[in-house]
C-alpha cells in the first residue's frame, strides 16, 4: 500500500489548453514514478474543490485518467484519492477498478469514500442523500465491490444497492488493496477496521494521535490486527528550489483564488500556511518528518500550485523519499 503517494489534484496550467492538457499530467506521473513515488492518485469529482479553484477549472474525470496512466507508467500502483461512492453503482466501479488492474497488469488500487461535496451532486443529478445514508450505501457498497474484486459472485438485498448473483469477468491480475479515505472517528475508520487495507486521514498533525487511537480501538472491538492496516496521511505542498521561489509560486496560486499571502492578516496567513508544508527541500523534509513522526505508514503528497513546473515533482520525490522509503 502507500507509502509515497503523488496526487494530482489540479488541471488547470497557464496556457495549456485542452489538447495539450493531457501530457502535463503524464509528465507529473512519469515524474512521480521516476523520483520515488510507489502511488499516483487522483481525484474523483467533475468539478474542481474549494480553494482549489472554481467549480468550472479544469477536472478530467478519474478513471479514464487513471486507464491511460496506466500505459504511461510501468511501475506505480494508480487509484483515486478518493472515489465519491455516490458517483457508481458499486458493480459498475468493481468492474472499472478491475479494468485499470488488467490495463496496468496489477497496479490498481480502490481508495474510496462516502461522497461529500454537495454542490457537485445537486448540479450534476448524482443523489446525495443524508450523512447517515451515505455512509450505509459506502458499506453495503463494499459489500458488494470487495468479493467481485475477489473474483466471487456476490447477492445482496441492501437498502439501497441489490444485486443478484452480480460476477465480475475478467478478474484482476493480482489482489487489488482498499483505501478509505476521511478521518471521521464513529463511522470511516469503523469502515477501515472492518473492510480495508489503508487509512488516508485528512486530518491535522494535532488530530492524528487521537485518529491513529479511535482506529486502534476499532480494530480491538472487531477482532481485527491494527498492523495488517497501513495508514496514511494527506499533504499539500509548495516546495521549489529556494524559499523565496515557493513562496512566489505558492502565493500566486492563492491570489488567481481570491487569497493575497502578502496583505492577508497574519492570523489568517497562519491558518492558510498551516496547510500546506511550503519552502525549499530542507523545509519541506522537515514538515515531511513531523508528519511521519505522528505515528503514520506513509503521505500522500500533492503540489496543486506547482506540480506543472518541470522539476517540481522530481525534487518533493527526491526529498520525501530519503524520509518515508519506496
Amino acid at each position: 500500500m502507500t507509502r509515497l503517494g503523488y496526487q494530482i489534484p489540479n488541471f488547470t496550467y497557464p496556457g495549456v489548453g485542452s489538447a495539450e492538457l493531457f501530457d502535463i499530467v503524464v509528465a507529473q506521473a512519469q515524474a512521480a514514478e521516476a523520483s520515488g513515488f510507489d502511488t499516483v492518485l487522483v481525484m474523483d469529482h467533475f468539478y474542481q474543490l474549494p480553494m482549489l479553484g472554481e467549480p468550472d477549472a479544469n477536472m478530467l474525470e478519474c478513471y479514464t485518467t487513471l486507464g491511460a496512466l496506466a500505459r504511461e507508467t510501468s511501475r506505480v500502483r494508480l487509484g483515486a484519492l478518493v472515489t465519491g461512492n455516490t458517483y457508481r453503482n458499486p458493480t459498475l466501479l468493481a468492474k472499472e477498478v478491475t479494468n485499470l488492474d488488467i490495463a496496468s497488469k496489477g497496479r490498481a488500487q480502490l481508495g474510496i469514500g462516502a461522497g461529500w461535496f454537495e454542490f457537485e451532486h445537486d448540479s450534476l443529478g448524482f443523489e446525495f442523500n443524508t450523512f447517515t445514508e451515505r455512509f450505509e450505501k459506502l458499506e453495503e457498497a463494499l459489500q458488494i465491490i470487495l468479493p467481485m474484486l475477489h473474483d466471487e459472485p456476490v447477492s445482496l438485498d441492501g437498502k439501497h444497492y441489490q444485486v443478484n448473483n452480480a460476477i465480475n469477468h475478467p478478474a484482476p491480475v493480482g489482489r487489488i488493496p482498499v483505501m478509505i479515505g476521511g478521518s471521521g472517528e464513529k463511522k470511516t475508520l469503523r469502515l477501515v477496521a472492518q473492510y480495508a487495507d489503508e487509512s488516508n486521514l485528512t486530518a491535522t498533525n494535532d488530530e492524528v494521535p487521537r485518529k491513529l487511537d479511535a482506529l486502534a480501538a476499532h480494530c480491538e472491538r472487531l477482532g481485527r490486527d491494527r498492523s495488517e492496516i497501513t495508514v496514511s496521511k494527506a499533504l499539500n505542498v509548495v516546495i521549489a528550489d529556494t524559499h523565496e521561489q515557493a513562496w512566489d509560486e505558492g502565493a500566486a496560486f492563492l491570489l488567481e483564488r481570491g487569497m493575497d499571502l502578502n496583505t492577508m492578516d497574519d492570523a489568517t496567513r497562519d491558518m492558510v500556511l498551516s496547510l500546506i508544508a511550503l519552502g525549499d527541500a530542507d523545509e519541506v523534509g522537515e514538515q515531511i518528518e513531523a508528519t511521519m513522526a505522528l505515528g503514520v505508514d506513509g503521505i500522500t503528497c500533492s503540489l496543486p500550485a506547482n506540480g506543472h513546473i518541470p522539476g517540481r515533482v522530481e525534487l518533493l520525490g527526491q526529498v520525501a523519499s530519503k524520509i518515508v522509503g519506496s
